[in-house]
């Protein structure tokens, strides 16, 4: 996974989003006059200094989540850190901000993989092969068309997962706000515009329908490369030899082997991604008004696959950009009974290139969505 993912999710970025939402509430809290300008000056002090997260995350276990710790941290110079709020306020807001740019991150890897993609099909529109439908040889396609086919779903996927979002969390104890009396909204209301988060119409405590979301469409994206992965894989066999990986992939016993690293990889990240997305959805009934265990299983699970799913683009846009297709291969390994459906309807093609249908036309349209 590239390292600017792996840091996006990393304990300190989570730390840096706990300490921003507590910022923020202390700024918010005193635009609506809940706490003094000296309170909420010396809460952003507290803020921007230095912590240990492995302590944190050690204390954190001991009462279940990191955050009763810091804002026993923060008090002792702040007391009036964390006013009115709930530890699952901070920790929730923290994830929305981890997952914005970490989301951020994995948008880029898409876009990358998307461009390797579109120069692949432009490159080999006449570059005829064998079309395969249930791992036989159908009618004849190009490898343009075919990379047209991968540009597409990773655009859709683009394209979805590019609206979901987690929103502000602030509820306090019981989702009521009760501790803020009648300024409970209007801190919300600030909070989440510093923050640049969508302000919920409620507590989303144990309404998990944004977390779900986002697992569910970083589980799209993370398909549509694993789709791309198999692809090449397939391709790549002994016996078609049609497309080969730009890496080493040598063994450590049969020096003859080439092995499809790239897309190995990216594989094994989209299937990690997978996994963890649906223990997402797996833990999204929660009970009551606040939960134990469920809530604490999707921490781990969204940084993994916020990752996961940047990591299977990663290495396969850069196993696409670097890929070697043998054209000549291509054409050698088309069945001649890649015709068979032009004799039954009637068309009497001198080969296998005057048997391709609307295939440039279907790669303009591919090409022109990518770029629009």
């Amino acid at each position: 996974m590239p390292a600017p993912l792996r840091a996006a999710v990393s304990d300190a970025a989570w730390l840096r989003g706990m300490l921003e939402a507590e910022r923020a509430l202390a700024v918010a809290e005193a635009k609506a006059g809940l706490i003094s300008q000296q309170e909420a000056d010396a809460v952003v002090e507290a803020c921007g200094r230095s912590y240990d997260v492995e302590a944190l995350a050690e204390e954190g276990r001991r009462v279940g989540n990191p955050v009763e710790p810091l804002v026993r941290a923060l008090r002792a110079t702040a007391d009036r850190a964390h006013w009115g709020a709930t530890s699952q306020d901070i920790l929730d807001t923290a994830m929305a901000l981890v997952a914005r740019e970490a989301k951020q991150l994995v948008d880029a890897e898409l876009d990358g993989l998307a461009a390797a993609c579109a120069r692949l099909a432009e490159e080999h529109r006449h570059t005829v092969m064998a079309g395969r439908t249930l791992l036989q040889q159908a009618t004849p396609i190009t490898f343009g068309l075919k990379a047209a086919g991968w540009l597409t779903g990773i655009v859709q996927a683009r394209d979805v997962l590019a609206t979901a979002e987690l929103p502000a969390q602030l509820g306090g104890a019981s989702g009521t706000l009760a501790a803020m009396g009648e300024r409970g909204l209007d801190v919300g209301k600030l909070y989440a515009e510093d923050l640049g988060l969508s302000e919920p119409a409620v507590p989303w405590h144990t309404m998990r329908v944004p977390v779900t979301v986002l697992g569910a469409r970083l589980a799209i994206a993370a398909g549509a490369v694993d789709k791309i992965a198999l692809d090449v894989q397939l391709l790549a066999q002994t016996e078609v030899a049609e497309v080969r990986e730009p890496a080493d992939g040598s063994s450590s016993t049969m020096p003859h082997k080439r092995n499809p690293v790239g897309s190995s990889l990216a594989r094994a990240c989209a299937l990690t991604a997978r996994g963890a997305a649906g223990t997402l959805l797996a833990a999204q009934a929660q009970e009551h008004e606040r939960a134990g265990g469920a809530w604490q299983a999707e921490w781990g699970a969204l940084s993994e696959a916020l990752a996961a799913t940047g990591g299977a683009a990663a290495w396969m846009r850069e196993t696409l950009e670097g890929l070697e297709v043998d054209a000549e291969r291509m054409r050698t390994n088309i069945s001649p009974d890649a015709l068979s459906e032009a004799a039954r309807f009637g068309f009497e093609p001198a080969g296998p290139q005057d048997y391709l249908g609307s295939t440039d036309a279907l790669i303009d349209r591919a090409l022109a969505e990518y770029r629009r």
